[in-house]
This record gives C-alpha cells, structure tokens and sequence, in this order.
C-alpha cells in the first residue's frame, strides 16, 4: 500500500465505529489518488440470494449505489436466477448500468439460465464494445470488450467446441485455442481475463476456508498450466473467478489470481460476503479496493486494497 492511502483507510475504519446496524453507510468509496480513467465493480457467487432481501445481494448493490459502481460489473459466475440479479442492479444502479454475467457451473446446468444469457448477449455483440465474437456454438457466452485502455476476456470455461455447456470447468483445446487467437490479436494498457473457477483453489484470506480444491480448473492440471503459461506470456495483468466462495489475491508467475469471494451478504458466514472496485489510472496502473461484510454492523468495510 502507498504510504498517503494508509490515512484512508484508518478514516475508512473510524466511520464504522459505533455504527448501528440500522445506519446505513452512504459515503463514497475510497480511491486512489490521481486521474481515474475507468473504475468497475465485481461481484460473483450470489446465486439463490438475489431476492429483496437486503441481507442478500441487494446490500452489495445498495452498498454500491452510494459509494460508486464504476463503469460496469462484471459477475464471474454462480449469479442465478440472473433475472433477478440483474433486476437488482437495475433497481439500485439504474436501468443503463452495464452488466457482463460469467457463466459460472450453475449457470450451465440449469436451462432457463443459459437461455437467459445467451439472450443478455444476442449474436454475441450486443454488450458494450465487444470486439471479439465468442467461438463456434458458444459466440454469446465467451467473447472480449474493451473499455477505453482495458481488454478484457470473458470465458465460458463449460465450452467444449460443440457446446456450451457440455464439459465442466476447464480450458479445453477449442477454448484455448480461441484464448490464443485473442491475446494474439488484441491489445491494450491492461488485459484481464476473467472466467468462474480458479486455477489455484486458496484459502480465504480472513477465515481459512478452503472449497473447491480438485474441483476447478486444477481437475486438469495440464490444460490448467497450458492456460498460466498463456497469460503470463501475453502479459495478462489478472485472472479473476469466483466459485469457491472465498476471498484471494495472489500472484503466480508474475499474473494475479484474484477469487472475488461471493455477495450472497449473510446467506454464507464461512468467509465474509465480499465485491471488488478496480480502477484503472492514467499511468496505467491498475487498483483494486476489496470490501467485505461486517456482520455486527451490517456494513461493508474498506478490508484491503493493492496496485496490481
């Protein structure tokens, strides 16, 4: 951390003193300081708890409305019924607020989610500034956008080249194949590729909870290092996912694996309900500010952020 964003965070830290769950934290997040070109938010693993409860995903979203969404979210995956999730980015953030959903292994498994997004991304370039259409029989659900100095990949890790819901979580050959053709292709100041497992299953950073190791990208370790290896040598600054519900942030061969942890608020107390902010500066460097659920006070405290 900079040495000037240490007083705010101590700041950050006094407002929750003595807050009662009945007050609502309505200040602007913290950010770095200088010229913001883009900022966005992250949020993943909500799934089941996207209804009007505020203790649910709701709380991320009204959390998010005071502080400042950014320019769009981006949910790596597990976000069912994605109506309803959508519907409560719409009610708090507005109906232009631009969303790009993950498929997440839920999502795969359930028909009426799959046709939900294949319908938010019709022909696969109806999302803002898509410039790569996803592959063969998978062109809505795996495709990159830009966004002023930031390329970013989104991946249907369920793809198969036939379909795409037909495998589990990996990097098959047609996906990675794909994958090379855009990182080959398209670039930018900052690349970031984001896709619903990890490819090192971690701890939470809080509580130590572990899920989901042995059942995520690391089922095929081959594919797996085949896809590392790819983004480290394209210079990819991040991968980001979700899955196990647990929060992370870790480095491996000079690229970021960060695991957004779930927004499900209270649905889930093994590792606090979490979101990220990103904001990516005119230096290119880029930010990220995590958040996380206090559950005395019901808010979502300022827990950590880094310049990746």
């Amino acid at each position: 951390m900079k040495k000037n964003h240490i007083l705010n965070i101590i700041i950050v830290s006094f407002l929750f003193i003595g807050c009662s769950p009945a007050e609502k934290i309505t200040s602007p997040f913290t950010v770095p300081e200088g010229n913001i070109l883009t900022s966005f938010s992250v949020t993943a693993d909500m799934r089941e708890y996207t209804s009007n409860d505020i203790n649910y995903f709701r709380g991320v979203c009204e959390r998010l409305s005071f502080g400042g969404a950014g320019d769009f979210m981006i949910s790596p995956g597990d976000i069912d019924p994605p109506d309803q999730a959508y519907s409560a980015l719409q009610d708090y953030l507005g109906e232009n607020y631009i969303w790009y959903p993950v498929v997440g292994n839920h999502e795969a498994e359930t028909v009426s989610d799959m046709n939900w997004l294949r319908e938010h991304n019709p022909n696969g370039d109806s999302l803002p500034g898509i410039v790569h259409l996803g592959p063969d029989n998978g062109v809505e659900t795996t495709y990159s956008f830009d966004y002023g100095n930031l390329h970013i990949i989104v991946l249907n890790e369920y793809y198969d080249g036939t379909s795409d819901i037909a495998t589990d979580g990996d990097i098959t050959d047609p996906l990675y194949d794909w994958l090379v053709n855009d990182l080959t292709t398209y670039s930018k100041s900052v690349t970031l590729v984001i896709g619903h497992e990890p490819a090192f299953p971690l701890a939470d950073e809080e509580s130590g909870r572990i899920r989901h190791v042995g059942d995520s990208l690391d089922k095929y370790p081959v594919n797996r290092d085949r896809f590392w290896t790819l983004l480290r040598d394209n210079d990819v600054m991040a991968y980001i996912c979700g899955h196990t519900h647990n929060y992370s942030k870790t480095k491996v061969d000079s690229v970021w694996q960060i695991d957004a942890g779930h927004a499900r608020g209270i649905a889930d107390t093994g590792s606090r309900s979490t979101f990220l902010m990103f904001y990516l500066m005119d230096d290119t460097s880029l930010w990220c500010y995590t958040y996380r659920l206090n559950y005395s006070s019901s808010q979502y405290e300022l827990t950590d952020f880094e310049q990746l």
